[in-house]
């Protein structure tokens, strides 16, 4: 393989509405793993789709160095296709059963080509990625999301690609099969450019590529050390700010000055003129020169402000706007002492059979806690949600909560009317809060002017989740507990982090299910349940490496 995996020229792209993603964005990818990040909306998902030629190009060029693999976001989660035709090996598989059976056509020796070990070969790449259980025959709507992401996978490795496109892969998948899928790129030996939310599967990337308006910039080392030179950047355009700053306000400041000085040496020197007894002519000329020679040190006071506001405005286009969260809840605090949930032997049936082990489950929360509930996919995670929330009653079992309130936040974040605005959903939870002081509130989730007055309807998924944890967190009365259903699901880092913000500002209790294992340590969790089939159980905090 060359030192250039990926070449992309000049390349413009805009939808057919005419927005403009790109406009001669030109880079170059090398072999290794590299990871893209920028915000939701900057284009990464289409980048990837004109590398791999879903998209054409309105101008430039795309060079692809050898065999490409690219698994999209969005995968079909249900269907008639068998395993074997997803990983797209059925014809092969097909051929080497009727050559068994004494069928030596030339076609079925075709379709075999050099791939005598193909069925192997499959099932050891279904083993890698935790689907070694999973027939060749099996059609795809029997598995789970997290299975049709890995089996996803599984297909484009079995391709032997050279360059491999990778579009949050972590989508779906639960704790387990998120390091099955860190230990295979971990192995690989190729060329990988990744787009993920998931951080600790960019701390395992060789690079961080960043796209940010319009221009693609590469950073050398993990996600961990772009963070760094990311910050590093920024408290160095934060000095250079208050160096223009400071510039521009002593550049005005001394052409005040010398307007003032100005002003009064004219004043005397007319009086002078007038107590000298100069002939007319002779005074008008001495006034005109006088006046030339302070309007030329205006000009040139006023180029010096307009040269220091230049720096400043370049000073600040290289500040980045990281829309961070300064958030102060005091309503939300819990006493160390207080109950606020005692759970015993919770049951719920599907089709008469019960959903969790043995006698059901068990659960107490105390004081401000703060809980990750993990555990594989379909065993019942977000059952237990809303059973907590009330939203589902348990068909056996008590369950007791503490007064106050108790927010339940699901995957949908479907608890705001879409037709209000941000402010008209806030008003509904904080009525008895005054309208200024309402709006003082949304600025602190960047709802600022004509952003609060916006349908919720409209609103990004990043903005939605702002939205629908300002009209929580500051809802009367303020929730105690908290329940959040996979909260980063589909967030770019900066929501993720705002998410964060907010989760670290609130002093009550709260129970997250959530697979980001990075994610759950950086919001201060400090009690870790597995819910499987053998039941809920409390687990040791996963190793961070």
């Amino acid at each position: 393989m060359s030192d250039v995996c990926v070449v992309c020229t000049n390349l413009s792209f805009s939808w057919p509405d005419d927005t403009i993603v790109f406009q001669d964005l030109s880079f170059t990818v090398p072999p290794g793993r590299t990871g893209l990040v920028a915000p939701n909306g900057a284009g990464k998902s289409t980048l990837l789709r004109l590398i791999a030629g879903e998209l054409t190009p309105a101008g430039g060029s795309v060079t692809v160095e050898g065999v490409l693999g690219y698994l999209p976001q969005n995968l079909p989660l249900t269907g008639e296709p068998t395993v074997a035709e997803v990983l797209g090996v059925a014809p092969a598989l097909a051929a080497l059963r009727a050559i068994e059976s004494g069928d030596a056509s030339e076609e079925n020796f075709a379709a075999v080509g050099d791939d005598w070990d193909v069925e192997e070969r499959s099932h050891a790449e279904l083993d890698r990625l935790g689907l070694g259980e999973v027939a060749l025959d099996r059609r795809l709507h029997s598995l789970s999301g997290g299975q049709v992401v890995s089996l996803g996978l599984a297909a484009q490795l079995l391709r032997r690609p050279d360059v491999l496109l990778l579009d949050e892969p972590t989508n779906n998948l639960d704790i387990d099969a998120r390091h099955r899928l860190y230990t295979v790129l971990e192995n690989w030996s190729g060329c990988l450019l990744l787009v993920s939310h998931d951080r600790m599967l960019l701390d395992r990337m060789d690079r961080i590529a960043e796209l940010d308006s319009g221009q693609l910039r590469l950073y050398g080392g993990n996600f961990t050390a772009y963070e760094e030179a990311a910050q590093a950047a920024r408290d160095l355009a934060e000095r250079h700010v208050r160096s223009a700053e400071l510039e521009v306000k002593r550049e005005k400041r001394e052409m005040q000055q010398a307007r003032e000085r100005a002003e009064r040496r004219a004043g005397n020197a007319a009086r002078n003129l007038g107590n000298a007894g100069l002939a007319r002519i002779v005074a008008g000329g001495l006034k005109r020169s006088a006046q030339e020679s302070a309007g030329r040190a205006q000009q040139a006071h006023a180029n010096r402000v307009s040269d220091a506001q230049g720096r400043l405005d370049e000073a600040s286009r290289a500040l980045r706007d990281e829309q961070t969260l300064t958030l102060d809840l005091p309503e939300t605090d819990v006493p160390a002492g207080r109950t606020l949930v005692e759970a015993e032997r919770l049951q719920v049936r599907y089709d008469s059979r019960p959903l969790f082990a043995g006698h059901g489950l068990d659960l107490h929360i105390r004081g401000p806690e703060r809980i990750a509930l993990t555990g594989p996919n379909g065993v019942g995670k977000s059952t237990l949600l809303r059973l907590l929330a009330g939203e589902l009653d348990p068909e056996d079992g008590q369950l007791r909560r503490a007064d106050g309130r108790v927010a339940y936040l699901s995957q949908r974040l479907d608890l705001l009317d879409a037709d209000r605005t941000v402010a008209e959903n806030l008003a509904a939870y904080a009525p008895d809060r005054p309208q200024s002081q309402r709006l003082n509130l949304l600025a602190r989730f960047l709802f600022r002017g004509a952003r609060a007055h916006l349908p919720v309807g409209a609103l990004s998924g990043g903005e939605r989740l702002r939205a629908t944890l300002a009209c929580v967190l500051y809802a009367q009365p303020a929730p105690h507990l908290l329940l959040l259903d996979e909260p980063t699901n589909n967030l770019d880092l900066v929501s993720v982090g705002q998410l964060q913000d907010a989760l670290n500002a609130y002093q009550g209790a709260f129970v997250v299910v959530s697979h980001d294992e990075r994610f759950l340590r950086d919001i201060g969790v400090r009690r870790w349940l597995r819910l499987d089939r053998d039941g809920l159980r409390e687990i040791p905090a996963p190793d961070p490496r």
